[in-house]
């Protein structure tokens, strides 16, 4: 303000020829005495007599007041009576600018419109999503609070408390403490300070202000917390963040801050007790108002900036302004002037930040999880919850996880999508190595046999066998254990076609040549009993029918299931994690059972048939051998009985058993000694069947269709 002053006096183009003073008074902290020092200040003298006016040599034109807008409304309702104008440079109240109430009240602080946006936009920057609230208990406060609430709830940032300070003068003599432990012992290391610090919340503030530490306080500049150097690191409100309108730079005002001095101002009292306690000086014993042995550089320039602000900070510049307001006031109303100077105030908001700490309520979620909201509490307060399986977050604090493509899997850290590796049964895996050998050993096994049935063909066993149907059972078998191998390997369009069709087709042929030799069995003994007039069915062959006729029927089925929805090549990638499984698809899911129940019902009838020949002699029972196999049975024995019985021992012949031997004797047809021998195993042969079948079969005709 003196420098504002000092400033205009010197001016030739402001108020020439007048010259501007001022009276400076200390406004008390109390809500009873809010009135006595504008009283004194009236009647002057320092005496209380309301409506007196006892320096009429002094008239003051106008009233600036601090930043208490509590002060500024009783005062301003006090000047109002006599029509006197007030100026305010502290906070900016929309109660004081109702002109209706307050007509001649002036404030020069600008509206806190963008006061809110700028906190959360802080808290976002610094990732503050936890944080406490102090505010006023006023209108003033209350109003900032929803707007503060409103910014933050848009922007995800949640208050851990809101405290509610009063600001009246009981409550500074009060015992109840209990906001100041609620901060003291809160988990936020973020909190928000809205209030104005002439009020008595200031004084509450500061009687505890070494109480809490660790924290990192908001505030705006009409905080004005004093910092002495001796427990400059222990303060509570040291390192705060304070938002202030920015402002530029006044000429003159440095240069003003490095020349006073109490020589100078000798009338100003508190410049010279600031010199007094800041630079050892001793007062003087003639003129108390004198100091002596000061270092002759002193100045406010050089005094720590813990100690005294030397830059012109928000309060100080709405004072210089209010000043150049009256001033130009002034000289309007001298010169009945219309034009109007303003002094611009400049916009937008600057942060003067000195450390970031950590303040949330809940840890980000690294990626890898999500959040999930928990019931009662506030957004800001969550719980972070793993991925599912094959979803993946790779951002924090995200609200949902992704789930990868199905060609893709998630790593083990749910962090990123890896690509699925492609595989099949292939040859040189374990399980598709046995499963081939398997199958050449199988088919060789019955390739052998196959062998076997080929060079003995025209051996009664092989011809009793019926072996023409033999041949094609042994092959129909070889081929399906070769059928394996088509399931082997990485498929293709022609083998997906193959492996379901041929198997079927070939194992068809299989079961109906069983189905086939086991009809010939029984037909064989059926007929053979009296009265039956089945041996031309015998006779012309129709059981080997069978085979055909149940292939055809096979292969039509397969040939619709082909033609309708034939297989293909597939993708299963779902069945094992991390792999991509190529397969055939077989397409129609009827046709495929179709197929299957077709094999089930040839299997069903000829087990019905095998079923049918049970009481039949082993020799010839399909059920009970599939391949047929003599043995040495009742008629061997019979016969070599009957040999015995025609030469018993003493007689000089040969016993049974070295007449017939078991082995094969090599008997020559062209000797006439080994023919003898054939003839005679030939005979008794006939003779031993003849014993051993049951009287109730034509031996003819059961020997006629055992031998074609």
């Amino acid at each position: 303000m003196l420098f504002a002053i000092e400033e205009i006096n010197r001016s030739p183009h402001l108020l020439p020829n007048i010259s501007l003073g001022f009276d400076i008074y200390n406004a008390l902290h109390s809500e009873q005495r809010t009135l006595e020092i504008p009283i004194i200040w009236q009647s002057g003298l320092g005496k209380y007599n309301p409506n007196y006016n006892c320096r009429k040599e002094s008239k003051s034109v106008a009233v600036l007041t601090g930043k208490s807008w509590a002060l500024s409304i009783q005062v301003g309702i006090l000047l109002e009576l006599y029509k006197i104008p007030q100026l305010t440079y502290g906070f900016y109240d929309p109660n004081l600018s109702d002109d209706g109430q307050f007509p001649s009240i002036y404030q020069m602080a600008p509206k806190d419109t963008s006061l809110a946006l700028g906190m959360v936009s802080l808290m976002l920057h610094f990732s503050w999503t936890w944080v406490g609230l102090a505010i006023s208990e006023d209108k003033r406060g209350f109003h900032f609070l929803w707007d503060l609430r409103e910014e933050m709830d848009r922007n995800g940032v949640c208050a851990a408390f809101v405290e509610m300070i009063p600001i009246t003068e009981r409550s500074y003599f009060s015992l109840d403490w209990q906001y100041h432990l609620c901060i003291k012992e809160s988990s936020v290391k973020v909190v928000v300070i809205y209030g104005d610090s002439d009020s008595l919340m200031g004084l509450d503030f500061w009687r505890w202000r070494l109480l809490v530490i660790g924290k990192v306080w908001i505030m705006t500049s009409k905080w004005d917390i004093p910092t002495y150097e001796r427990d400059f690191f222990l303060d509570s409100f040291h390192g705060a963040l304070i938002f202030s309108y920015h402002h530029g730079d006044i000429p003159g005002f440095k240069t003003f801050i490095q020349t006073v001095n109490p020589v100078k101002y000798l009338e100003d009292f508190y410049l010279t007790k600031l010199w007094f306690i800041s630079f050892d000086c001793l007062v003087s014993e003639s003129d108390c108002n004198t100091l002596e042995n000061c270092p002759p550089n002193a100045s406010l320039d050089l005094m720590p900036s813990l100690l005294f602000d030397k830059d012109m900070n928000e309060g100080s510049y709405n004072v210089y302004n209010a000043v150049f307001v009256l001033a130009q006031s002034l000289q309007e109303i001298l010169l009945q002037q219309v034009e109007i100077q303003s002094v611009g105030n400049g916009d937008g908001l600057i942060v003067e930040s000195w450390q970031t700490p950590h303040s949330v309520c809940s840890e980000k979620c690294i990626p890898g999880f999500s959040k999930t909201s928990q019931l009662g509490k506030p957004a800001c307060c969550f719980l972070c919850t793993a991925c599912p399986e094959n979803e993946i977050s790779n951002e924090t604090d995200i609200e949902h996880c992704l789930r990868c493509p199905d060609h893709q899997y998630a790593n083990s850290e749910r962090t990123r999508c890896i690509q699925k590796a492609v595989t099949f049964l292939a040859y040189g895996d374990p399980l598709g190595m046995t499963l081939v050998c398997t199958a050449l050993c199988f088919s060789f096994l019955t390739a052998v046999i196959l062998g076997v049935f080929v060079k003995h063909q025209d051996t009664p066993i092989v011809k009793a066998n019926n072996r023409t149907l033999s041949y094609i059972l042994l092959i129909s078998l070889k081929l399906c254990f070769l059928c394996s191998v088509l399931f082997i390997g990485r498929p293709n369009t022609a083998t997906c076609i193959l492996r379901q069709i041929t198997f079927a087709i070939l194992f068809t042929v299989a079961v109906s040549t069983v189905l086939a030799k086991t009809i010939t069995v029984v037909l064989a003994f059926k007929v053979t009993a009296p009265g039956r007039r089945m041996r031309q069915w015998l006779v012309s062959g129709a059981p080997n029918f069978v085979i055909p006729i149940c292939s055809l029927i096979q292969m039509t089925i397969c040939g619709i299931w082909l033609g309708t929805s034939p297989q293909f090549i597939d993708k299963d990638a779902h069945s094992e994690p991390g792999y991509i499984i190529i397969e055939c698809n077989k397409g129609s899911a009827t046709a495929f059972y179709f197929v299957l129940g077709y094999l089930g019902c040839l299997a069903l009838g000829s087990f019905t048939v095998a079923f049918m020949a049970r009481n039949l002699p082993d020799t010839f029972n399909e059920a009970k051998f599939l391949t047929f196999s003599i043995k040495r049975n009742g008629a061997e024995v019979k016969y070599k009985k009957e040999w015995e019985r025609q030469h018993p021992p003493g007689q000089g012949v040969m016993a049974a058993e070295q007449k017939f031997p078991n082995t094969d004797p090599n008997w020559d047809k062209n000797d006439l000694g080994d023919r003898a021998q054939m003839k005679d195993l030939r005979d008794l042969i006939i003779q031993g069947i003849k014993l051993a079948v049951p009287k109730s079969h034509n031996l003819s005709e059961a020997f006629e269709v055992a031998q074609e």
